[in-house]
């Protein structure tokens, strides 16, 4: 069986910001076109940062990120921020068309993908409505819809679900894995939750406290799809303390 090859590969990524703050110093990672992995770590460590520069957002002062499965970076890249940032005096359709808008699509071709978007995350019913009249999950279903419209080949996710309560956080978890089972995307997930990132994930990264480096390459050996007997399982409670401890190694560090 032939390996996936990798869609991003991170060689000695390091970036101090212009006050003196270094962010990251020598970040390495290598994901796999198709892969789900989070990147975990202390406040402050540069996963934010990481994640941005893998967007093209910020440019990194040293090292190298390359695109062995494309070539370059893509053109469409999905990114739903901590804060849903819905457009308050627009409905729901008019904020996921946002990024076919701004591509030029004319609003009448673009619909049967913006319908599409929000049937995958389960508001086709909500097209309608203002953001005001949703609550916090839904708000975070239209963000992901948003982000998906255009189909991109590359999701990054900054702490996506973190001001949700626990029950709707687990609820969106087993949405998020739903559709990257059914669509495949590379997805890049910033949590954290060490429960979370367990439970998504192929793979978890542990960042230590800044400036931020990757110390761990967690692999997540369980099938998929998951649900409550894998949260309850002790492969999951193990898995979660073997993260833990390397959390806790880096930051000691």
């Amino acid at each position: 069986m032939t390996e996936p090859v990798a869609l991003i590969e991170l060689a000695g990524i390091g970036k101090t910001y212009a006050n003196g703050t270094v962010a990251l110093a020598g970040a390495d990672a290598a994901i796999r076109e198709g892969g789900l992995v989070s990147l975990v770590g202390p406040s402050g460590c540069g996963k934010s940062t990481l994640l941005r520069i893998v967007a093209g957002l910020i440019a990194p002062d040293r090292g190298a990120i390359s695109w062995p499965a494309s070539g370059a970076r893509p053109s469409d890249i999905g990114f739903v921020f901590q804060d849903a940032t819905l457009m308050p005096w627009a409905r729901v359709t008019e904020n996921v068309y946002l990024p076919l808008k701004l591509k030029g699509i004319a609003q009448d071709k673009a619909m049967p993908r913006v319908r599409d978007a929000l049937a995958r995350v389960g508001l086709a019913e909500f097209s309608d409505a203002f953001p005001r009249e949703l609550s916090g999950g839904m708000k975070m279903r239209v963000s992901i819809a948003r982000a998906l419209v255009t189909e991109p080949p590359l999701l990054l996710m900054d702490e996506p679900f973190a001001a949700l309560d626990e029950f709707t956080r687990e609820k969106l978890d087993d949405d998020l894995l739903g559709l990257w089972l059914a669509h495949r995307f590379t997805t890049v997930f910033v949590t954290h939750s060490i429960y979370e990132s367990v439970y998504l994930s192929e793979r978890v990264l542990v960042m230590g406290a800044r400036p931020g480096r990757i110390l761990a390459d967690i692999a997540i050996d369980a099938p998929f799809p998951r649900g409550r007997t894998f949260r309850e399982s002790q492969a999951y409670v193990e898995t979660c303390a073997k993260v833990s401890a390397a959390l806790r190694e880096g930051a000691a560090i």
